[in-house]
């Protein structure tokens, strides 16, 4: 499975992006899809889940209410949408996909796409 991610970019406080990850090489459709963020000196920490029907979601809590990850199995891509951003949200977003059963560490995932910078200001 090959991930690409894409949206990032710079907003302002309270603004809204929508990052996007294609997969290729496989269909996601047994595929645990999630997002990762990782800010400058610190660890990759998760962000959002789905399992791969999209009825089952899980948010770490400082996104809860404001990021909803979803997904399109017949364009084989996962969104997350991103509003009331913050600049604490500042950070490198990462797709990740792993089969059939979601998890919050890094290591729990088989694949990873190359990352989208997402810089909130002030």
């Amino acid at each position: 499975v090959q991930l690409q991610a894409s949206g990032g970019g710079l907003v302002q406080a309270g603004g809204s992006l929508r990052l996007s990850c294609a997969a290729s090489g496989r269909t996601l459709s047994s595929y645990v899809m999630a997002w990762f963020r990782q800010a400058p000196g610190k660890e990759r920490d998760f962000v959002a889940s789905i399992n791969w029907s999209g009825g089952t979601t899980y948010y770490t809590d400082s996104v809860k209410g404001r990021f909803t990850i979803s997904r399109d199995n017949a364009k084989n891509t996962v969104y997350l949408q991103m509003n009331s951003l913050k600049p604490e949200d500042t950070a490198v977003y990462y797709c990740a996909a792993r089969q059939y059963y979601s998890g919050t560490y890094p290591s729990q995932y088989d694949y990873w796409g190359q990352g989208t910078l997402v810089t909130v200001s002030s």
